[in-house]
């Protein structure tokens, strides 16, 4: 079910164009999609409580290596994913998909995965209660390299993408049944909100604080608002 989610995705924002300040675009569930496939076949097979929502991938993490969230020594050293990784069709210069070989650090993934890591000690242990996937596959990009983030783009151009991902978030929920959907920021949240509204799904919506750098609130100790995010949810323990 999830790799017909995923082809359908891909053939859904193929088409879609996305005009400037946008330069480049990449999906790494084209030119990646080994490692997709893998943490989709290693950690996907089960009936996690809850779904973790982020926006789209980060230039050092997803769009390296494939896995939401994937900063690279966590997805291959815990994770124990590596796969053989293409390149987008159209690449930045200063933006390269160098795969498994990226020296850079998704800043937001090693805060994620090394909570988990902490928190729950195995990766089995910490995917029989959740699963981590993006809203959105697509990394934006502009002339100068600058990411661009869904919610920046033109109105237009929101309406057809955000059409797209919502059918595969939906699809999503409905293939895992999870009792919760957490939005990791208040982007994923506001749109798990919309994509949930009258479908009379009995599923609890929820936040968590996103773990950019960019946030001042993140960068005092992440790992700890993480956790009580979770707590008053009723999720830690």
């Amino acid at each position: 079910m999830l790799k017909q989610i995923t082809d359908d995705l891909i053939a859904d924002l193929a088409g879609l164009p996305f005009g400037p300040p946008t330069a480049y675009v990449y999906n790494p569930l084209v030119y990646a999609r080994p490692s997709w496939d893998l943490y989709c076949v290693k950690y996907g097979q089960g009936r996690p409580e809850a779904l973790l929502w982020g926006m789209n991938p980060g230039p050092f993490g997803m769009a390296q290596v494939g896995v939401p969230f994937g900063e690279v020594g966590f997805a291959r050293d815990w994770l124990g994913i590596e796969a053989p990784v293409g390149k987008p069709p159209r690449e930045h210069p200063k933006r390269p998909v160098d795969g498994f070989a990226c020296t850079r650090s998704e800043v937001s993934g090693a805060r994620l995965w090394g909570w988990a890591k902490d928190a729950y000690g195995t990766p089995e242990a910490f995917f029989s209660r959740f699963f981590i996937v993006n809203y959105c596959p697509l990394v934006f990009m502009e002339a100068s390299g600058r990411n661009r983030t869904p919610d920046k783009l033109p109105a237009g151009e929101r309406e057809a993408l955000f059409a797209a991902c919502d059918r595969a978030m939906l699809r999503t929920i409905g293939h895992f049944g999870p009792r919760y959907v957490i939005g990791v920021g208040k982007f994923a949240e506001d749109r798990l909100r919309a994509v949930l509204a009258g479908t009379g799904r009995d599923v609890v919506i929820g936040r968590v604080p996103h773990p950019s750098p960019a946030s001042p609130l993140a960068n005092r100790g992440w790992a700890d608002l993480m956790t009580k995010a979770l707590g008053d949810l009723g999720l830690c323990g």
